[in-house]
This record gives C-alpha cells, structure tokens and sequence, in this order.
C-alpha cells in the first residue's frame, strides 16, 4: 500500500494477483473443484441444483445461442425478476462472449423501448408477468409484429432485435407460447443440441478477458440513461476481491434479496457466490423481508446483502424475534448511507457482525470501497473503508483539479482494473467521465484521512438516492414537463428516516392549468418506474431563481425540509 502523507491519494496493492481469465475460465475451475456442492436454491421455484448441474444448464442455453446464431460481442437483453433463469443467462452469455444487457424489472414502455434502442440489443429474454407488470403485452405494443410474425422478428421500432425469448418461472420447459413471434425457453434447449460441446470450447476460448460482457444502465446529470459497457476484467475481479475482503469462501452461503439487474445484484452476489464456489440462495423473486428472514433461517445462511431499508424492514417486522439468525457472519450493506443505530441492530440482533459498508459505482465494476470487520465501529459507520486491492483513488480540488490535502473535501476518482471500458457508443459522454489520465471522476464528494478511509460529504451531481434505488431528477424533469399543462418543474430529493431520501416534485402549470396531484401521478405512472414517482408533489406560482434564471434547488429543499418536518 502507498500513501501520499499530504495529499489525499491512496494506492492499495494486494498480496493475490488480479485475474487474468474470462468469467467462463474462472467459472470452470470452480465447478471442477466443487462440482457436487450447491450453487443456486430458489425458494420460490423450489428448485436446488449443484454447480455440476448449473453448468450443464449454462451450457444448454449457450448452445441454444450459438444455433440462433448469436455470437461474441452481440447484445441481449434480460427483463425479468430473480429467478435460477436470470443466473443461467448471465453465465450463458459469458460463456460465449455476447454481452447481457440488464434491464430494470421495474421498467414502464417508454424506459423499456430507450434501453432497447440505447443499447442495440439483438436478442430478448423476459417472463411472461410480475404483479402489475405484464412484460409480454408491454412489449407487444411497442413491437406489434410479435403477435403475428415468425420468431426470426423484423421489428419497425427496434431494428436490431431478432429474437426474444420468453419463459415461465415457475416452469421454463413447458411456457405457454404468448404470441406467434415469440421462442420459448424449451425451443431454444432443443436447437442446443445440434451445437457440438467442441464448438461451444471453441467460442469460449476464442475470448480475452477485456472484451465487454455486459451493459448496465446507470444515469448522467442529463437525466439520460448511460448505458456502462464492462468487461469479463472488470466485473470478475471486482466480485473476486470482494470475496476475498469478506472472508467469503466455497463454505458459505449468500442470501440475496437484492434485484440481479442491479451491480449490487449480478456482480456483488451472483459473481462473487460464483468466482469462489459459494452457494447463492434466492428468498424470493421481488425483495419480501418474511421470505427473506425465512431463507436465511431455512438455509443457514452465512452471509445477506442490502441496502439499508431492506435491513431495516426485515428488523421491524412482527415476527422477526421468531427467526433464529445466528448462522449470519458477513454480508454487505450499501446504496445508502447506515444510520449507526441500523448498524447496531444489525450485528446485535441480527448477529451479522462482520456486516460490511460498501461504496462505489456502475462505472467502477461496482465497488471502489469497503469497510472490513477488523475496521473499528466508528470507520464502519462513518466511513466507506479503503479502496479494494489494485485499485487507486483519489480526492481532487472542484475548481482546480489538483489532489486535495488530507481531510479537505474534494471530487473522488478512481483508477483501475475495475473502471469501465465506456458508455456504449457515446465518446462525448465517455471523455466527460473519464479523463485523458484514466481517472474516473464520479461526482461525489468526500474526504480521505491519512490512513486512506474515505468520507462520503455530498455529491456534484443530482442523483437522489430512495431505498438504495439511485434516481436522476432530470429524467423525471422531462416526463413532467412533457405534460401538456405544465409550464415549469423543478425534482429533488429530501431526507428520510426510512428510504434515506424522498423525491419532491415542485410544478407550476401553464394559464388555466387544471392539473391536480392524482392526475399528475397517475400519468407518471405510464411513464416512469413507481420508485421514481414523487412521493411529494407540490404546485407552486414561482420559483426561486438567480439574477442569470438559473433554478436554486437547493432554496427549494430547504424550503422543503423546513414544512416537512413541522
């Protein structure tokens, strides 16, 4: 490790080497080392399979690929919730060198067809429905040659998309065929078998570990969503080593009740549970704090991962003093700042106490920071830890660009293995984020003392981050003002005791508007994902401004703050 005594620069080198292999290397030598342990249980499809099994299954649909002719560097797509399918397709596609495109179960029409479109993807995999959401008909509108073209689709709304697959849950080999253009899950096993295992190692070893392998969705100040483009480098080393800051090893098991479309979800459990043979257990499909406390005790569970309000609900629920927890060590909370008391709660009751505080971002493979269990309680809870091992960070003057001092409030950036290779097929917004010296600047805010812990003050951008959901006002901005009675809008967040921050939505309407809070709402709702909906809506004449009409938000908050709390 080296540190500037003076400056606020921190490099942590490690006693293991990075690894130099793809996903599907790394993941062969773990099945071969533990072929009978068990890789996946899902509770709500009652299923349990070994690694053994799990790979026969990554290899089936892998080759059901192949014969559909996808190839490495193509895009697909996955919307749907946890399921032992989500964690198939995501190693399939690694298996070959397609890269999955992951797609927010949450998402409405107009957010599903931009991350269609904004990404390029060729091929679709999705479930039938989730409560409200019915993902076939949502995609059928907005692809109406689905209902009566061959599955080989020629789609006028999205160009590139030829293939979309579809598969039940709860049973995958016999989905019922929706529409005529869409391919079940059973069809796409069966054209498998005509893939020789030869030409599957083929593919395989045809790919190098910087080739990109997934896009995730993340947003810009813009409001627009930047679709992040990571490597096979990227993402297995950043799950390696969390694994190995955990003490995570092929004895545990993780309990995952975070979405698998999310970082925190495909690289921080799924891939850490599978760079070192672990068992991944999966509660439910949509995060249910009974049925997760039910997993852990169930499973014996070693380790849980969440964000802070799925601790918290899990600690007030009626019946969480009937769960015996003490199989819980590790496990990490993030996506919000942790309140001390909810950290207490967590190691006293929950008896997880090696409870880790993570940091970091889409763009950095995810995590950048990590607190240990030999940190002490206060650097746990004030505190996101140390950069992880070969990696670099970081804090620069705003106005300046220079490194700060020590404890001087400045940008934090990053540099390493585990920074993205860019925003798919976007230059401008790529040299925006990254600079000519591959620094990572991720507009937050923060500190770092002399021993390389760095303190999260604020952030640079808007981002609003609700229940670990990270939330861009602007993108909000613009669905509103698209109504045809507004005239001006203005989203931020506010804190909260239970969601960490709440979103604010400050409108005023055109002359002789008649728009009201539920119409509003309700046509957010067609709109935007139900998390991104605001929770305050309030219609105002003015705004506070500046001499140059530039909106003051941050009057706004205080002004906000101020009626909230009386």
């Amino acid at each position: 490790m080296t540190m500037n005594a003076k400056q606020s620069y921190f490099h942590r080198g490690g006693e293991t080497s990075l690894l130099g292999q793809t996903i599907p290397q790394r993941f062969a030598e773990v099945v071969s080392r533990y072929p009978e342990q068990p890789a996946v249980v899902s509770l709500p499809q009652n299923q349990r399979i070994t690694y053994r099994q799990f790979s026969e299954k990554i290899d089936a649909v892998a080759k059901g690929l192949l014969a559909f002719e996808f190839k490495p560097g193509d895009r697909i797509g996955i919307w749907s919730t946890n399921n032992i399918e989500w964690l198939i397709v995501q190693m399939a596609t690694a298996r070959i060198g397609v890269i999955l495109v992951n797609i927010n179960p949450a998402n409405r029409a107009p957010e599903l067809a931009y991350a269609l479109k904004r990404s390029e993807v060729q091929g679709l995999f999705l479930i039938p429905a989730f409560r409200s959401s019915d993902y076939i008909e949502i995609l059928a509108e907005q692809a109406p040659e689905l209902k009566s073209h061959s599955p080989a689709l020629k789609s006028a709304t999205f160009a590139q998309l030829n293939r979309v697959i579809v598969y039940d849950p709860q049973n995958s080999l016999e989905t019922k065929r929706p529409y005529k253009g869409f391919t079940l899950w059973q069809e796409l096993i069966e054209a498998g078998t005509r893939i020789a295992n030869a030409d599957l190692e083929a593919v395989t070893k045809s790919l190098d570990f910087d080739d990109p392998i997934n896009i995730q969705y993340t947003s810009g100040t813009t409001g627009s969503p930047k679709p992040v483009v990571l490597s096979h480098h990227n993402i297995l080393n950043n799950a390696y080593f969390t694994a190995q800051e955990m003490s995570f090893n092929s004895s545990d098991s993780l309990c995952v009740p975070v979405p698998f479309y999310h970082c925190f979800g495909m690289v921080l459990a799924n891939l850490v549970c599978f760079s070192v043979g672990a068992k991944l257990v999966i509660p439910s499909e949509h995060f249910d704090p009974l049925l997760t406390l039910q997993a852990i005790e169930k499973e014996k569970c070693s380790a849980l991962h969440g964000v802070p309000t799925m601790f918290i609900a899990q600690l007030e629920h009626p019946n969480f003093g009937n769960f015996q927890l003490g199989s819980l060590r590790t496990g990490i909370m993030a996506g919000a700042p942790c309140p001390a008391e909810l950290m207490k709660r967590v190691i006293d009751e929950m008896h997880c106490e090696n409870i880790l505080i993570g940091y970091g971002q889409t763009e950095a493979s995810p995590l950048t920071h990590l607190t240990t269990a030999h940190d002490s309680f206060e650097r746990r809870i004030h505190t996101v830890g140390k950069n992880l091992p070969h990696q670099e960070v970081k804090i620069i003057s705003t106005e300046t660009g220079k490194i700060q001092p020590i404890g001087e409030i400045g940008e934090i950036c990053f540099r390493g293995h585990h920074v993205m290779l860019e925003y798919y097929k976007d230059k401008e917004a790529t040299d925006s984020t990254l600079d000519q010296k591959g620094w990572l600047h991720s507009g937050d805010l923060g500190t770092m003392d002399k021993d390389g812990y760095v303190r999260i003050t604020g952030r640079l951008k808007e981002m609003v981050i609700r229940g670990g959901e990270n939330i861009y006002p602007a993108e909000i901005e613009e669905v509103i003002f698209n109504h045809p009675e507004v005239e001006q809008v203005a989203v931020f967040g506010i804190p909260d005791a239970y969601f960490g921050e709440e979103l604010v939505a400050w409108v005023r309407l055109k002359q002789g508007g008649q728009l009201n809070e539920q119409t509003l709402r309700e046509y957010c709702l067609d709109h935007l994902a139900h998390f991104k909906i605001p929770k305050t809506i309030q219609f105002v004449d003015s705004f506070p401004m500046t001499v140059t009409g530039k909106l003051q938000k941050f009057k706004m908050k205080e002004l906000a703050i101020s009626q909230n709390y009386k």
